[in-house]
């Protein structure tokens, strides 16, 4: 665009949204065309054939499906780039047509350079009324135009001062910079547009992904604000859920496809929105997790590493990503079987120690699988989830109830999310805490109007949840249930007032051997007890920590069905919304 204020009156945005829009159909073609290679002809090819020629054919087919996925990121960020400038270049628009508007009301002259003539004027003074000239006002002067420089050294004349002359000058600023404005906009863009280009003989190889990802990143930064304006993040996930089923397909595709961070962590966002969006995300964070050098981010990006390489796996049930993130911790958030489509949702809190490594990608993952595949045998329409949405802490010896507290809140909000976005007409919802995570379970439940939809609640392994009886979970005494194996230590971790010396940790050995012990425990009464009210489910007792050198081993298994089939299949029939067919065991 020429830099002049008559190029900016009358630029019609409506043409580059029309340009967009015509991105858009090509980005929405190659989108498609994407999905039926990838789920017609390819699955069709794997499903029916074996052969070399086979996998020939198969290689070429996903270089094709590569090519369109690169059409597709391309054309979009075409269309959003196009969509943001026109958004943009309105502003400057607007405020240098009333400036426009404002100099035709009061008569002035506004010029070919965005100079402003005002006219004469008469002013009242002691002698009487007086005319005062006119003068010409240019865009940021310093001096008044009626009133010349005098470098002679004598006094001013004083003479009065048209009163036009004001208004014309700040008339003037207006424009000059309303056009400033206008063009500084448009060379950011200008220079977003001139990346987008695909080299001639188009072969998309991983080089040419990683510059689509960079694509993405530097359309963001242009139209970051156009996009992250749109969304009410402070609305309820309701709110949230409503919002994004009344936005345009193409506003979504938009979303999706350049901003995924801002969507993947909404709750009230479907599922497979979230998914999506997350996955698009993914190899951004691993990226930048790539450029550090610190012992935190090697770890977190290990740990991403792995999900990635999980999710490009087939996977029964399917997985879902419904958060990531390497704030704190570390964030995921991953479902086994689609959580809105499912009538039986459980979401787990893991607890202490717990973080974005390894270990939760080998181990935490999986019991939230193990969970999905045990519930899905007692009702096929069954999803769960492992929730790390928050900072667990990391050692026995410093926990308290501040990052349960911290917790809380985004859990609620993650769960009235579900409760939004489930298609079942009376699902089944429930609530597992696992070690610290039962008391972040424990505060959600507190709060006021409890957990969003949940029916069940689940503790295993607890230290306690914060109160001294079950009933005040919010759920009722029956639907709250308790797996709490003898020889897990933490079950036993001492109440407050009992840990002098040592720490928890020193006091849980006192405990092991001298099997010392009450209903008291860290955090509340021991959720186990005859006290507390709740329904204790059979689970296997595990090795003893010191006496069999079991250590945490008893704290670790309840999930497990290679280690502890009873405690396994009592949350797989609890979740799958048989409760009352659990196996029960006496209270401490």
């Amino acid at each position: 665009m020429t830099a002049t204020w008559q190029a900016l009156r009358d630029l019609r945005p409506d043409v580059l949204e029309d340009a967009g829009d015509a991105w858009h159909a090509v980005s929405g073609r190659s989108g498609a065309d994407r999905v039926r290679v990838d789920r017609v002809m390819t699955a069709r090819l794997r499903e029916t054939q074996d052969s070399r020629s086979a996998a020939a054919a198969l290689a070429r087919l996903q270089r094709l499906s590569r090519n369109y996925h690169y059409l597709h990121t391309e054309c979009g960020l075409i269309r959003t780039t196009l969509n943001a400038l026109a958004a943009d270049l309105a502003v400057p628009q607007r405020q240098l047509r009333q400036a426009l508007d404002e100099a035709a009301e009061l008569r002035f002259t506004v010029h070919e350079d965005g100079s402003v003539s005002f006219p004469a004027a008469t002013t009242a003074t002691l002698a009487g009324d007086a005319p005062t000239p006119g003068g010409h006002a240019r865009g940021d002067a310093r001096l008044p135009l009626d009133r010349a420089p005098d470098l002679s050294g004598a006094p001013p004349a004083v003479r009065p001062l048209n009163p036009n002359a004001e208004k014309a000058q700040a008339l003037a600023d207006r424009i000059a910079r309303a056009v400033r404005a206008a063009a500084d906009i448009d060379r950011k863009y200008a220079a977003t547009l001139d990346r987008l280009r695909a080299a001639k003989g188009l072969d998309v190889t991983a080089a040419t992904l990683a510059d689509a990802a960079r694509d993405t990143a530097g359309v963001r930064a242009a139209a970051g604000r156009h996009l992250g304006d749109g969304i009410p993040a402070d609305r309820s996930p309701a709110e949230l859920k409503a919002w994004w089923d009344g936005l345009p397909e193409e506003q979504r595709r938009e979303y999706l496809d350049i901003a995924p961070d801002l969507i993947g962590g909404l709750d009230g966002i479907p599922a497979a929105a979230r998914d999506e969006a997350n996955r698009n995300h993914l190899p951004v964070l691993i990226d930048e997790l790539a450029r550090r050098h610190d012992d935190d981010s090697r770890t977190k990006l290990e740990a991403l590493r792995m999900i990635r390489d999980r999710l490009r796996e087939p996977s029964v049930p399917p997985m879902y990503l419904l958060g990531i993130g390497d704030e704190g911790n570390g964030r995921a958030i991953i479902s086994y079987g689609n959580p809105d489509t499912s009538r039986n949702v459980s979401a787990y809190v893991p607890g202490l120690g717990t973080k974005l490594d390894g270990e939760f990608v080998e181990d935490t993952m999986k019991r939230a699988r193990d969970t999905a595949v045990g519930a899905r045998d007692v009702d096929p329409s069954s999803a769960s989830i492992i929730w790390l949405g928050y900072d667990a802490p990391q050692k026995l010896d410093v926990m308290s109830e501040g990052d349960a507290e911290r917790g809380a809140p985004a859990y609620h909000s993650f769960m009235s999310g579900l409760h939004s976005t489930n298609e079942i007409r009376d699902p089944h919802f429930t609530a597992i805490g696992h070690s610290y995570g039962s008391l972040t379970v424990g505060k959600a439940a507190t709060a006021p109007g409890g957990i969003p939809g949940v029916d069940d609640i689940i503790l295993l392994g607890s230290p306690g949840v914060g109160v001294q009886k079950a009933e005040e979970l919010g759920v009722g005494r029956e639907h709250v249930f308790v797996g709490a194996a003898d020889n897990d230590p933490v079950t036993h971790l001492p109440a407050k007032d009992e840990v002098a010396f040592g720490g928890p940790g020193g006091a849980l050995l006192t405990r092991d051997l001298l099997d010392a012990g009450n209903d008291d425990v860290y955090f509340g009464k021991d959720p186990a007890s005859k006290a507390f009210g709740a329904q204790r489910f059979m689970v296997d007792d595990g090795p003893r920590m010191v006496r069999d050198a079991g250590a945490f081993a008893a704290h670790s298994q309840y999930f497990t069905p290679e280690k502890d089939m009873v405690s396994a299949a009592n949350i797989a029939t609890i979740v799958g919304g048989r409760p009352q067919d659990v196996v029960e065991e006496k209270h401490r």
